[in-house]
Formats: C-alpha cells, sequence, structure tokens
C-alpha cells in the first residue's frame, strides 16, 4: 500500500508525462525496470551527494525489489526535487509541507543528452543486409529471430533480488505443477506478486479477554480504528493492522479482491468469513515494516464451532502460513486449555518454529502464584503441542499501565521487564528475518506440492481403464493411510511431508480421480532443479536486503 501516498497520485499530468519519457530513456533494457548501472548513472546526473542518493533509493525502493519501477522512479524524482530545493531527504517526506501537484522538475545534468541520443536510435537502427532503416520495435524482432545474431538475455528474465527470483522460479517452474495438480484446491491458493512483497505478519491468538488487542496498542501506542477492548469478548472479526495513509476501516469483502494486498486467498472461506474480517489502517512507523493480526477470543464449548458462520481453523492455518510470528496469549486465570482451543493450536502444525507463547498479565499475581501459574501452563502445553522441545513462554504484563509492584515484587518486576524486552527485540527483528522466512516457505510448498502431484498420479494411476471406477475411488479413498503408505516407499519420500490423511480424504471425496493427471516427470524434475540448483544459486548472488 506503499503507493497510495505516493507522489505520483499528486504529479501533474504534464510531468508525469515528462518522467515517463525520462524513464523510458534511462531504462536502456525496456523492460519497465531500472536497475544496476542504468540507475545509478541516472541518478548520479543529479549532482547530489551519495549519501542523499542512497536515501533516494532506499525511499522509492520501499519495498526492497532492487529496482525502480515507474511508480518508484517518479517517487525518486519527486525526493531529488526536494533536495534540490533544500529540504532534508527523509523516508517521511510525503508528510513534508510540499505541494507535490506544482513541484519543480529535478535538474538533471546531462539529460537532454540522454534523450537526444534515444530519440536517434528509436529512429535510425541501420540494417545490414538493407540500405534502409528499421524502427525500434521492427530491429528487435529482426535482432532476436537472426540465426548469426549473438544470444541476448530475455529482459524479462533478469533477478534484482531474492524476492524477485523467487517470484521468476514461482511462476516458471513451481506454478505449473499446482496447476497440474490441483494443489490450490486441496493444500494452499496459487500465490501472487501480492505474497512474495507483502510486509512480515505477526498474528495474535488466545481465548477471549486474555489482552490481544491491548498488546497490539501497547506496541503501537495507540489503538487502531475500530479498536475494541474489555473483559467481555469483544473483538469479534479478523482484523488486519497495516500500515497506510490515514486511519480508516476496509471491509473484508474490499480488501480480499485488491490485486497488491495478500489476501485474496481468503475468498475461499465465503462470504460468512469476510463480514467477519477487515482492514485497519492507520500510518504509524512500526506498520511500515510489520504488519498484526487480531483475531477474536477462542470461544468454549460448542459455540466456537456452531455460532461461527466460518471455519475458524481453517482461518488461522490459512494465516498461520503467511505469518512471520504467531502469539499465542495466555491469561493467569484462564490457563485451562479448551478443547476448541486444542484445535486452533493444531491448526497450526508445521509452524512450530513460529510459536511464540505469552504470559499476559502475569503482574496481577504474586511471584509464589506467579510459579505456580508458569508450571500449570508447560504441564497443559506438553498435553496439547505433540513436540518434544520446550516451547519458549515469554512473561509480562503487555499493556500501558505500570507493573504492580505491591503484587510482582521486586524480584518480578526485574523479571518482567527483561521478558518484555527479549519479546520487543524479537518483534523488531522479524523484518531482518523476512527474507530468510519467504526462502524457507517456498522451500515447503515446493516440497509439499512435490508430494501431493506423486500423490496425485498415484490414485490416478490406480484406477481402472474402463470398468469399475466408482468401486476403486471408494476404496482408494477408504484406504488413503495405506496408499500413503505405498507412495512414500516407492518415491523414498519423507513421511513428514504428506499430509492429514482425513483433510485429504475430505477434499478427495469431492473429485473424480479418474480425470486427474498422470505423472509427469518433467514438471517433477522441474522443481528438483529449483531446489537444487537454482535457489542455491539465488542465495549465492543476492544478500539479504536488511543486511545493508
Amino acid at each position: 500500500m506503499e503507493f497510495d501516498t505516493c507522489p505520483i497520485n499528486r504529479c501533474s499530468k504534464r510531468n508525469e508525462k515528462i518522467y515517463q519519457e525520462w524513464f523510458s530513456s534511462a531504462d536502456s533494457d525496456g523492460d519497465g525496470r531500472l536497475i544496476g548501472k542504468d540507475a545509478t548513472s541516472f541518478l548520479a546526473m543529479s549532482n547530489l551527494p551519495r549519501e542523499d542518493l542512497k536515501q533516494v533509493w532506499a525511499t522509492a525502493d520501499s519495498k526492497r525489489q532492487g529496482y525502480l519501477g515507474f511508480k518508484e522512479f517518479i517517487t525518486a524524482m519527486q525526493l531529488v526535487s526536494l533536495a534540490q530545493a533544500g529540504h532534508a531527504v527523509t523516508s517521511d517526506f510525503t508528510n513534508a509541507d510540499v505541494d507535490f501537484e506544482n513541484l519543480q522538475l529535478p535538474t538533471m545534468e546531462g539529460l537532454d543528452g540522454l534523450l537526444a541520443k534515444k530519440k536517434r536510435v528509436a529512429k535510425w537502427v541501420p540494417d545490414s543486409n538493407e540500405a534502409g532503416s528499421l524502427s525500434l520495435s521492427s530491429r528487435a524482432n529482426w535482432f532476436s529471430s537472426s540465426k548469426s545474431a549473438k544470444k541476448v538475455s530475455v529482459p524479462s528474465n533478469y533477478v534484482t533480488s531474492i524476492i524477485d527470483g523467487l517470484k521468476k522460479l514461482y511462476v516458471k517452474k513451481l506454478k505449473p505443477l499446482e496447476v497440474a495438480y490441483h494443489f490450490s484446491d486441496f493444500v494452499s491458493p496459487l500465490l501472487a506478486n501480492s505474497d512474495f512483497d507483502a510486509k512480515p505478519m505477526v498474528m495474535l491468538l488466545g481465548q477471549y479477554s486474555t489482552g490481544k488487542t491491548t498488546f497490539i496498542k501497547h506496541l503501537l501506542r495507540t489503538s487502531y480504528p475500530g479498536a475494541n477492548i474489555g473483559p467481555e469478548p469483544t473483538t469479534d472479526r479478523f482484523v488486519v493492522v497495516m500500515n497506510g495513509p490515514d486511519e480508516r476501516s476496509i471491509p473484508g469483502n474490499t480488501i480480499a479482491v485488491q490485486a497488491d494486498m495478500p489476501f485474496s486467498g481468503l475468498t475461499t472461506f465465503g462470504t460468512a468469513f469476510l463480514s467477519k474480517f477487515e482492514c485497519s489502517q492507520m500510518p504509524h512507523p512500526l506498520l511500515e515494516n510489520i504488519t498484526f493480526v487480531d483475531t477474536p477470543g477462542v470461544l468454549s464449548g460448542e459455540k466456537q464451532r456452531t455460532q461461527r458462520s466460518y471455519e475458524f481453523t481453517g482461518v488461522t492455518s490459512w494465516f498461520a502460513a503467511k505469518c512471520d510470528l504467531i502469539l499465542l496469549l495466555f491469561d493467569p486465570h484462564k490457563l485451562d486449555i479448551s478443547d476448541e482451543f486444542k484445535r486452533v493450536i493444531a491448526s497450526l502444525q508445521g509452524h512450530d518454529d513460529k510459536i511464540r507463547v505469552v504470559l499476559n498479565k502475569a503482574d496481577k499475581v504474586d511471584t509464589q502464584q506467579l510459579m505456580r501459574v508458569y508450571g500449570a501452563l508447560m504441564w497443559s502445553l506438553g498435553k496439547v503441542q505433540n513436540t518434544p522441545e520446550v516451547s519458549r513462554v515469554y512473561i509480562g504484563s503487555f499493556n500501558d499501565s505500570p507493573i504492580n509492584e505491591d503484587l510482582a515484587e521486586p524480584l518480578g518486576k526485574e523479571l518482567f521487564e527483561k521478558e518484555q524486552a527479549d519479546l520487543l527485540t524479537d518483534i523488531k527483528n522479524i523484518p531482518k528475518k523476512a527474507c530468510d522466512r519467504r526462502i524457507n516457505e517456498f522451500v515447503k510448498r515446493a516440497r509439499a506440492a512435490k508430494v501431493h502431484a506423486y500423490i496425485i498420479s498415484h490414485l490416478k494411476k490406480e484406477m481402472p481403464a474402463m470398468m469399475g471406477k466408482s468401486k476403486t475411488q471408494k476404496r482408494l479413498i477408504d484406504n488413503l493411510a495405506d496408499e500413503f503408505v505405498k507412495i512414500q516407499k516407492e518415491h523414498h519420500l519423507p513421511a513428514g511431508d504428506f499430509p492429514n490423511v482425513e483433510h485429504f480424504r475430505e477434499i478427495l471425496s469431492g473429485f473424480s480421480i479418474d480425470k486427474f493427471e498422470k505423472l509427469k516427470p518433467k514438471l517433477i524434475q522441474a522443481v528438483d532443479d529449483m531446489l537444487g540448483y537454482d535457489i542455491p544459486e539465488l542465495l549465492k548472488n543476492f544478500k539479504n536486503p536488511y543486511d545493508d
């Protein structure tokens, strides 16, 4: 959403047309992206100090893509103009008291010569075979089709960053496999560019009145639009708290269809869910790097399943795959983990490395009681989380009220402050780890898609050519666990990469297995090559953008 406040929205039509001409001249490859030496050379024409140019680039390339598109180029030019007028170059330039509509064009030394050269090249391109000329587009077609011409890289294949490389690998090598074997119907919707470009997300889960909304308020030092805090179940919807130009709430149906938002996959949960989903936007420095997901309190008893008009655990599982951190909040007075909360925690399976447990409101009990509460919580978690490792539990009171020293005592207060500092540090480090997390999630998805393809093609192979198809399909679905074992042994696959049998069986019953595709070794090989060669090469050639 960076471009909601981008100067292009307040740039005059005349200036926008001029900027388009400049951009085309600077973009020597003609791929709509200003990268490498082209970008460096063009920005250097402004004669600004190197430090100012670095800030211009960092602000314009806010998504850390490693290149400037046309919108980002205009942002850069507006910044250069401001800097030449004596304004300080900062990332918060949009809040400057400047009339962007009538902002003067920046002064670029040597630009006239570049524009003139570009026009000459576009108008006349000598042809070695004819005594005439070809237009620029004709030259491109002739050059690419000539057998004697040297091999030229296709501009669209240029990779400018790790994220940019993952986008291209997905479209070229992983997406064809997912489409062929209905991966989006069984596991996860197809990815869009917005899924790669999205800011890191933190999801908060817990029973009602454990302080989820208050926790976000504590981090932001202010309430987000639409926040409602109280002892009763106040948050009745999923709320994505993200950066925006002004304070406003956007309905779920609207945000789910926006191409620049990574929430299009939520449409699979239907209108019943989207009516309980919204986006809360506000300008905030922390939200420029992190997005928070506030969730309804987990209800007890049958209310969780019967009174919600959507599949709560399905939604939490979807968000868990997208999030970089998942905070499970507990209240010292509500340690009982209900069956419904167990199902929610179970829906986070496969994302154990993202989970952090927070014992909130810990200053409401004295030190002796806190020791007992902590032990009881660890015992309860051991019954729910099927992992041999012990979860890290942060102890504190995450609100704006001072710690209750009468109950906490000096030792407890010092403990709370250290624990809170550790958790806040963990959250602040999320953007630095986001790139590594994207790679990790991408590799997990590729492995899951590969296993899924083996499952679907195996079931297809077991189907008869003519008679008894319905009977065979019923047998395969009923004995799905045994079929998984066969596939695992045949292709030497790890058992941990296979999906949940019951969930897979439920979805499979709605398909005709006979309509599935046979195994396509080329698609499998493409994914193997991607995992074995392309991704390691990508990591070798590019570094984490936050390591600067």
